[in-house]
């Protein structure tokens, strides 16, 4: 009800104008291959091997995907689950099941079997996609399900896939499309709440919880992410980052908005990367730090000849100045964002300002290193205290919980009401990170509240004490965690992953800490090896505190 008007007033803007077919409807990225193929019908849509596949074919194929799901019995809110690395399958996974009325589960193709049988019993999966590369983890995931509920499985052959591999289902992918309706009818949803994808949190403990996101938020983002990249048509994306991951940041859709090049890529390598880059003009690409240090890390002789000019997306962990540098070196634009899978991947970013090109390196380091200001189409980001819901003052010290409000925010956890009433508690979104806001109304990660280190009851950001860990030349990835001290509650404990060839010793690495943190919040503990990371490259802490508790300690 509006607040402006009493229950008897009707608004003169409201009489005799109803709201109909010709003046409203709803907001979905599917109009968007839709508008692309009408327009655009021969631009290149997908590169993948030798492949060539222009917007008319893809957009063809995914009604015929629509239309076989259809006939197979699939419809409006049944679940058809995928796992499939950054193929063209996965594109037209990202528009056929939904214009079938379905709802998308893009499963992580790193995860183990007894978790993938979770996420299709939860999920109620009728279908799935997989890849030759996954089908020993799926068979097993088949065979450990708890419903009696029949799947239609569907193998995907790819020429560019090598290894050994097994048919789990009836049917071919290409097969399958083939089947269906070129001309398949499909519509818009009645209600742009509808959902259009699940995606599972990689929860460290219990099971993972399936975020809902629904078509308005998803288009919403995908224009969002043109709008802070400044994406022009016909823009070449390089799918580095998964699209098992949050939709691919939705990334998918924002590509077939702007008319774009799918480039896709089996693997995450950095020869593969740098020969894409050459051979197929790219023009964009996201990945978490680890995919960028790839490619700064990477021997001169590889980089030669890469265009300049390459817009490059990062997220997972604030980049360090080292990374910065070598972007810029090779002639990179890097543009730092941060959000978590319940909204829709990133929904905030850091601009830069012209000014800071004066700075040196490390201030720039500073500045870029901050999660920002709200995307373009999300209504509201603070930092609030998570007891008084009240905004934190923005003095760059007074840490809060960041909150998220708007259409860039998830309908909720799939059969969970409890997990979803607690994070929009107060009418925002609780993203358990914490934070401080700076006076220009950009704010900074300070840790996860499960990662802040409270020794001798002082309380130690892991985040402030790695920023200070990346500084040091020869690390390319650290992370702190507690460990468990008697005296003092808990310590720091610093995993270091060295670059290629680097040597420095734990005493080394804790000295360069003393240089530029108070002695508190010094590590205690260093330990040299490679760090456990999920799929998309965040490392896990998780798996770093089990270790914690045996790590030698260091005099400090």
């Amino acid at each position: 009800q509006d607040p402006f008007m009493t229950d008897t007033q009707v608004s003169i803007f409201d009489q005799d104008l109803p709201q109909t077919p010709a003046n409203h409807a709803p907001i979905s990225p599917l109009s968007f291959i839709e508008r692309t193929a009408e327009v655009y019908p021969h631009r290149l849509a997908i590169v993948h091997g030798d492949l060539r596949q222009d917007w008319a074919a893809t957009y063809r194929r995914s009604r015929q995907l629509a239309s076989a799901l259809a006939q197979a019995g699939i419809g409006k809110n049944d679940t058809v689950a995928v796992m499939l690395p950054n193929t063209p399958p996965m594109v037209e996974a990202h528009f056929g099941i939904p214009m079938a009325g379905a709802v998308l589960n893009a499963l992580n193709t790193r995860l183990d079997p007894e978790t993938v049988a979770f996420m299709l019993d939860h999920g109620e999966a009728k279908a799935v996609i997989v890849d030759p590369e996954f089908a020993g983890v799926m068979k097993k995931a088949l065979a450990l399900r708890q419903s009696t509920r029949p799947m239609l499985v569907i193998d995907v052959e790819d020429a560019l896939y090598t290894g050994p591999t097994e048919k789990l289902g009836s049917v071919t992918y290409e097969d399958f499309v083939a089947n269906g309706d070129a001309d398949f009818a499909w519509s818009l949803p009645g209600n742009e709440w509808n959902a259009i994808a699940l995606n599972y949190t990689s929860g460290t403990t219990g099971n993972p919880k399936g975020v809902v996101y629904h078509h308005r938020g998803a288009a919403t983002n995908a224009i969002s992410n043109i709008l802070e990249w400044d994406m022009p048509k016909h823009a070449a994306y390089l799918w580095t980052l998964p699209m098992f991951h949050c939709n691919g940041w939705c990334f998918p859709w924002t590509v077939a908005a702007r008319a774009g090049v799918n480039v896709c890529l089996r693997k995450v390598d950095a020869q593969a990367m740098f020969d894409a880059m050459r051979d197929h003009g790219v023009t964009h690409y996201c990945g978490a730090p680890i995919v960028h240090g790839l490619l700064v890390n990477a021997p001169a002789a590889m980089k030669a000849g890469v265009p300049a000019g390459i817009k490059a997306m990062v997220a997972g962990a604030a980049p360090p100045a080292s990374m910065i540098e070598g972007m810029e070196q090779m002639g990179f634009d890097l543009t730092h964002v941060y959000g978590l899978t319940e909204v829709y991947g990133p929904a905030t970013v850091c601009p830069k300002h012209p000014e800071w090109d004066a700075l040196d390196i490390g201030d720039r380091a500073r500045l870029n290193a901050r999660q920002g200001v709200r995307y373009h189409l999300q209504r509201d980001v603070r930092v609030l205290n998570p007891e008084t819901m009240q905004p934190v003052p923005q003095d760059g010290e007074t840490m809060g919980e960041i909150m998220f409000k708007g259409n860039i925010t998830m309908k909720g956890y799939l059969k969970n009401p409890k997990a979803t009433q607690e994070a929009f508690a107060g009418g925002w979104f609780h993203s358990g990170d914490l934070a401080v806001q700076y006076p220009d109304g950009y704010f900074k990660i300070k840790d996860r509240s499960k990662d802040i280190i409270i020794s001798g009851g002082e309380n130690i950001s892991s985040i402030e004490v790695e920023d200070v860990l990346y500084r040091h030349p020869a690390v390319l990835a650290a992370a702190v965690v507690a460990k468990p001290d008697a005296r003092w509650g808990e310590t720091p404990c610093a995993f270091v992953e060295l670059k290629a060839d680097a040597q420095v010793t734990a005493e080394q690495i804790v000295a360069h800490c003393k240089q530029h943190l108070a002695g508190f919040k010094v590590p205690r503990a260093v330990v040299f090896g490679e760090l456990p990371k999920t799929s998309t490259g965040k490392i896990q802490k998780f798996e770093l505190r089990k270790q914690a508790g045996s790590a030698a300690a260091i005099d400090v």
